[in-house]
C-alpha cells in the first residue's frame, strides 16, 4: 500500500478507524525528510496491513501545531486510536522496522493499565 496524504479534514478519521497508522510529518525543504521518504514508502509496500500517512507541516500548519510538531521529521504511530510512539529525526530503514515491530507487539490496553512509577 502507497502512503497517504493526511490533513485537517481526515487525521481524526484515519487514526481512529484504522489500528495501526504511521505518520510522518515533513516538509519539502527538509533534507533529512527526503532522506526518509523512500525509507517510509518502502515499509509502507512492505505493511499492507498498516497504514502509512504523511503530514506536510507547510500545508497543515495548524495540524503540526495541535501535534506539537517542533522538528521535522517527526514519525508518530497510533495503536487503537492511541498514541503510541513519537520521536524526530530520519531512521534508517532497520530502525523503521524495529519500530513497526514494537507497535505491532504492543497491547495498549495491558500499557494503559499498568501503573505509573513516578519519577
Amino acid at each position: 500500500m502507497a502512503t497517504i496524504t493526511l490533513g485537517a479534514e481526515n487525521f481524526t478519521r484515519t487514526v481512529t478507524d484504522n489500528n495501526i497508522v504511521f505518520v510522518d510529518f515533513w516538509a519539502s525543504w527538509c533534507g533529512p525528510c527526503r532522506m526518509f521518504a523512500p525509507v517510509y514508502e518502502k515499509a509502507a509496500g512492505a505493511h499492507p496491513d498498516i497504514v502509512f500517512g504523511k503530514v506536510d507541516t507547510e500545508a497543515e500548519q495548524t495540524l503540526a501545531a495541535a501535534a506539537n510538531i517542533t522538528s521535522i521529521p517527526t514519525l508518530m504511530a497510533f495503536k487503537g486510536g492511541t498514541l503510541v510512539f513519537s520521536q524526530p529525526g530520519a531512521l534508517p530503514a532497520a530502525a523503521l522496522e524495529q519500530i513497526i515491530t514494537a507497535v505491532r507487539d504492543l497491547d495498549v490496553e495491558a500499557a494503559a493499565a499498568e501503573p505509573k512509577q513516578s519519577a
